[in-house]
Parts: structure tokens; sequence; C-alpha cells
């Protein structure tokens, strides 16, 4: 699977965006993200795989605790894409109309 294949993916997850949305925020901890979610710490370690399969978050370890953050530039380039998509999408229907 692509890495844009995988993105896509872990943004159909409303609590892996509820993640990303408090990442973009900077860098906490699995501990503290864990605790604004009820989940068990298994589920939490899965969507954190996930978004890290994604290469949408990055994690570091400091001792015992485990940090993530937001990898900026995957988002970037997804959010570059989707923007080329919507303008295709206009342009394409602006070319329809002129053929009517």
């Amino acid at each position: 699977m692509t890495t844009d294949n995988r993105a896509f993916k872990a943004l159909g997850d409303s609590t892996r965006r509820e993640i990303l949305g408090l990442l973009r925020r900077g860098e906490m901890t699995a501990g503290d993200l864990a605790q604004r979610f009820d989940m068990t710490k298994p589920s939490m370690s899965h969507h954190f795989a996930v978004l890290k399969e994604a290469d949408l978050i990055t994690s570091r370890r400091d001792g015992q605790q485990i940090w993530y953050r937001l990898n900026t530039t995957v988002v970037q380039d997804l959010m570059a894409w989707t923007m080329d998509l919507i303008r295709g999408g206009k342009e394409e229907a602006t070319k329809d109309k002129g053929k009517k």
C-alpha cells in the first residue's frame, strides 16, 4: 500500500483525526494523548501505529516517555494533493460549461 493510501486510511478514523488535531498544537506524550480518549492502551497504540505507518506522525523516546509529533511534511503534501484535486475538478467543470 502506498503512503498516500495509508494516509487516507488513517484519516478515515475519527479518533486518529482527533489525535492529529491535538498534535497540531505541538508534541505530546503517549500518556497525555491517551488521557483524552476513553479507550484501552492497546487501542491507542494501534491508532499510533496506523498514524506512524502512514507517516502522519513521528515519535521519539525520552526515558520511559514516548513523544509524538505531527509530520507536517506529509500532511502538507496531502493537503497540496487535495487542493490540486479540487482545483482540477473546478477546471473540468468550467471546461464542461464552456462546451454547452
